[in-house]
């Protein structure tokens, strides 16, 4: 029976290659050089055969119904291609086939650019052969003489699917065979190590075509964006809500951001940083605009400190922060709130809090850092290009009492909105929202 992963090619999308033309069928033009300080050891400069592909692989998306996952690849062939040309990266097409996507370029900066798309798990800058033992060693061989300094040790990394006369086996020793051969041609001393090599050369023979290639970058993972609906974010611009929204996106949720303006209680600069922190999340989603919503939030607090009881502010406060994207939620017909709490980092964030907050309200709240450590959240937030921008001077909020609440009781907060016309006061905030396209 035929491997399902040989199953030919089933999708194909044109990219915008923005003026480029037919990319070339040779492969091999220079041998010899070694790899310099211009870059990757990918990079055409640096080695002496020119990649003319890009291998993505995916993950969980393999575990969908044929039906989801076609649909899945689809929006990430899409993705792919938005984030490609997000960066002036030309490329002829982007082809599917059975467990891989594959991005025709001879620009290695496309593999980087494709494990930044959300549901890709690697990538891969590759040159393509003929799938048969002469083809696939010939440019092994081409790639080992560039690439393979003396004294330093090999090991041919091979794979094959499809229907040949060959196994992975062969395809290993015909190919280490070929870099054996080139490497003594060239005077140097080969050595294999299969264990602990100096470089590694990988070979990926399928059906159709064999591909080479020495190094793979990271994805992301999660699922593409855009398949799992939309949510409205919370964003305050501080480190955790930009990082929740981004673990949210990694799962597939496109984001509506809510900024809260709580001026005069906050700086103008606090403003700058919440929509810089939204403009760099607009970097991870190209292809997919957001609409952000800016509701004035300083007459609300103003209300709190003067009606309320005081320790209650940041209570009462992030319960119409709630209510407000509730209000957002059902007019974009998103399907919940993401929050940038974790359990016990600040004072409002204990579990009696968080309880008191939404006691009664029926909203959809999703914390994705609700366990993490604030060092794995400064992590990530270096990862996504955040952190400068949310350790920014911004001062803090000065309606912020000096003994906050802490253990509140669960209907706490019910009782300390029957001092005020809630409904009003998210009415009047909705009505004078502002929303933007950053």
């Amino acid at each position: 029976m035929k491997d399902r992963s040989t199953d030919t090619e089933n999708f194909l999308e044109t990219g915008s290659a923005r003026g480029a033309g037919n990319k070339s069928k040779s492969k091999v033009i220079a041998s010899g050089g070694t790899r310099g300080d211009s870059g990757s050891i990918s990079d055409p400069r640096t080695i002496g055969v020119p990649i003319d592909v890009i291998i993505v692989r995916y993950g969980e998306l393999a575990l969908k119904s044929t039906g989801v996952r076609n649909w899945y690849e689809k929006v990430l062939v899409k993705n792919i291609a938005a984030m490609l040309a997000s960066r002036d990266i030309e490329f002829t097409q982007i082809r599917r086939e059975w467990g891989r996507i594959f991005i025709e370029t001879t620009d290695h900066r496309a593999a980087k650019a494709a494990a930044d798309v959300f549901g890709v798990v690697s990538a891969s800058p590759a040159v393509t052969a003929e799938p048969d033992l002469e083809s696939a060693s010939g440019i092994c061989a081409a790639l080992g003489s560039g690439l393979i300094l003396e004294g330093e040790s090999f090991a041919i990394r091979a794979r094959r699917s499809g229907n040949h006369p060959f196994s992975s086996a062969d395809v290993g020793k015909t190919c280490g065979d070929a870099v054996w051969e080139a490497l003594e041609m060239e005077g140097k001393t080969p050595r294999v190590d299969l264990t602990s090599p100096n470089k590694e050369i990988f070979v990926e023979v399928r059906q159709k075509l064999a591909y080479i290639y020495l190094e793979t970058f990271p994805g992301v993972g999660g699922l593409p964006l855009g398949t799992q609906g939309s949510m409205v974010v919370l964003m305050s611009g501080g480190l955790d809500s930009p990082v929740a929204a981004w673990l949210l996106m990694k799962r597939g949720v496109m984001i509506i951001p809510v900024y809260c303006n709580g001026s005069p209680y906050a700086e103008d600069a606090a403003r700058e940083r919440a929509f810089d922190c939204i403009r760099q999340l607009q970097a991870w989603a190209p292809g997919h605009q957001f609409t952000t919503y800016e509701l004035p939030h300083g007459p609300n607090l103003r209300a709190f400190i003067d009606t309320c009881d005081r320790k209650n502010t940041c209570l009462l406060c992030k319960r119409m922060m709630y209510r407000e994207a509730y209000e957002v939620m059902k007019k974009e017909g998103s399907s919940g709130v993401i929050t940038g709490s974790s359990l016990g980092q600040v004072a409002s964030q204990t579990a009696a809090n968080m309880y008191a907050e939404i006691y009664q309200l029926a909203v959809p709240v999703y914390h994705p850092l609700i366990a993490f450590d604030k060092s794995e959240i400064v992590d990530i937030a270096r990862r996504i290009g955040t952190y400068e921008i949310s350790t920014r001077p911004a001062g803090g909020c000065t309606a912020v009492p000096e003994h906050p609440e802490v253990k509140a009781e669960y209907d706490l907060i019910v009782h300390e909105e029957k001092k005020l016309d809630v409904e009003a006061m998210v009415q009047k905030a909705l009505s004078a929202a502002k929303t933007y396209k950053l």
